[in-house]
Order: structure tokens, then sequence, then C-alpha cells
């Protein structure tokens, strides 16, 4: 039987420490016809002497130097050096579970094209797990054991950016890694979700994610929550937003200030709907803010809901239910 050729896309930056463990998962995968496309992102450490000495000692390692500068530029290097049916990415600081390849080759060939294969994920650090990342891990396998992962997609990037795989054909349908927008990962999966590329339901867990204190996605200033916000609002506008319907922004704090300064500067129609009784009746950005029952003389509006809190969040899709709106098509919660 045929085995495709799948590759492994990874950017590497100064990851000296962790490549070793990062590069035996890779060696030890049950599925043994990949190709590794290692991009050395002008690192300063020893990162590429590492790299260099498994290339040499087996040739499906092979070490690129990024042709330009960051994590996309080096995404888009590996990619036209690959020669795979499928592809994958995987981070240099990250573990493969030994049978990673195989499930999700079978997954996707067990469903065909438009779809992404995905696995569950699981934080490891020497420092311990904050409570935030063990919250954002349950909720994102959650998501992905039913395959439900678009119907929160406004809220975080609900595909971990080195868990998944895809043919080609689909990634090239998608423009690969072409935007150079930041986080490139959620751009991407804003892609997958406007391009209908289906999530195929997983309970394996497939990879392991390390976080660490200077990690990429905690230090750089594009993993940000302003460029989730743009990206967010970019796309519920192009494909979500249904402009014959009142548009209801939830909340004044600064993701609600953020999205509305952005509809502001775009001249896009809105009501801002807020219950701190001081800001209640004052006016942000030319903007006046009403309160909660204001929601009554508005006929079938979206809303996009900026409200943290998980108590007030949990009556806000109450009160959306009694109203028999949907998720994902009248509300859209955005944190």
């Amino acid at each position: 039987m045929h085995s495709p050729l799948i590759s492994i896309l990874t950017p590497f930056k100064n990851t000296e420490q962790y490549l070793p463990e990062c590069l035996d998962s890779i060696l030890n995968q049950s599925y043994a016809h990949w190709e590794l496309l290692i991009v050395d992102d002008h690192s300063e450490d020893r990162s590429a002497t590492i790299v260099s000495k498994y290339a040499e000692s087996d040739p499906r390692i092979k070490l690129l130097k990024n042709s330009g500068q960051g994590i996309i530029e080096a995404l888009n290097t590996a990619f036209s050096h690959s020669e795979g049916d499928y592809l994958t990415r995987m981070d240099s600081d990250d573990i493969m579970h030994p049978d990673k390849l195989s499930l999700m080759l079978k997954d996707l060939q067990q469903h065909g094209k438009g779809h992404i294969a995905l696995g569950l994920v699981e934080y490891f650090s020497n420092e311990g797990i904050s409570d935030g990342y063990a919250r954002y891990e349950r909720w994102l396998n959650t998501l992905t054991k039913t395959g439900s992962n678009y119907s929160e997609i406004y809220k975080e990037c609900v595909i971990a950016s080195p868990c998944w795989m895809i043919h080609k054909d689909d990634f090239l349908k998608c423009d690969a890694f072409n935007p150079n927008l930041y986080p490139e990962d959620y751009d991407l999966t804003f892609r997958f979700y406007k391009h209908n590329i289906k999530c195929i339901p997983s309970s394996n867990l497939l990879h392991y994610w390390r976080d660490y204190s200077t990690r990429t996605s905690r230090t750089h200033e594009h993993y940000a929550q302003n460029y989730f916000l743009d990206i967010k609002l970019r796309y519920f506008l192009e494909l979500d937003h249904d402009n014959t319907r009142p548009l209801t922004v939830w909340g004044a704090g600064f993701k609600g200030k953020t999205i509305a300064k952005q509809l502001v500067d775009n001249n896009i129609p809105f009501y801002w709907i807020c219950d701190n009784p001081k800001k209640i009746g004052k006016s942000i950005y030319g903007q006046l803010l009403y309160n909660f029952d204001y929601l009554r003389e508005l006929e079938q509006p979206q809303s996009i809901v900026t409200v943290a809190n998980e108590g007030a969040q949990s009556e806000i899709r109450a009160y959306f239910k009694a109203q028999n709106m949907k998720p994902m098509t009248d509300y859209f919660f955005f944190c």
C-alpha cells in the first residue's frame, strides 16, 4: 500500500535546550514516511549545530535557513521546500506522541479532502502550568473531541498551532502562510473556517505543548491582545456580519473599547451595551453607551460580546437562549 509523504514544517530560534527532545520525538514516530523541513530563524545559540548533526544522520531532516525574518517567513521557507501530500506543523520546543503522524494521517485518509485532522494537547512545564493555560487546554480539548472547534472561534484560537494535519491541496486553497499577519496560527485557523475545512473529531492525546517564560507567544508583541482582536473583528465583518441587522457590542472594558474604536474608525454603525452605571449614558469615541434594557428596542440584533466575567457570560447566554438566538449566527463571544 502506498505510504504518502508527510511534510513537517518547523521553525526554530534559540531553542537549543529543547530541540533534542523535539527531534527525538519525530524520529520515534510509528509512521516513518515523513520529511522534516526545519528552518533556522537566525538563532544565536547552538540550535543550528544541534539540528545539523541530526540532519547528517537522517536524510529525512532538511535544515534550512530562513530567507526572511520571523515565524511566518520561516514557515513559508519550509513550505516552499516541502514535497509531501500532507502537511503538519511542529514547534521546536514541543514533543510529539509516537503515533501522532499515523493517527492524523489515518483520520485524513478516512475523511478525505476538505478536512483537517486534530488531536488533544497537554501542556507541560518545569515551572508548573498556570490556571489560565490549564483552562485553555481543557476548553480546546473539549472542542476537539467533538470537532466543534469553529463554534467558539471568536473566543480564542481553536486549533493548536502545532497539532493539525491537512492535505496540501486544501492548504493551498486556504492560501497557506501567505498573509503576513500575526498571530499567524489564529489567522490560519480563520482561513480554515472561511474555506469550510471540516474539523475531524479526535480523542487522541497527540501533542505535548511546552510552556516556559521566554516562549514566543508569551513575550512577542505580535501575540498581544490587540492583535487577536484585530483578527477577530476583521473576520467577523468578512464572514459573519449581517449588515441588514443592527449590531450591538456588549461590554466597555479594554476589549469592548478596542472593538468599538475599530467599528467607529471603519464607519460601521452599532449600539454599545454596558452594565457599568458610571458609563451608561456617557459617550466614548462619540458613541453613546446604553443599558441592557435598550436591547428591547432593537429588532433581531447581532451581538459581539466582550464581557469576560464567567458569571456574566452565563447570564448573557441565558438571555440569548430565552430569545431563541443562536451562537455564531445571532451572537458571538469575543472572550
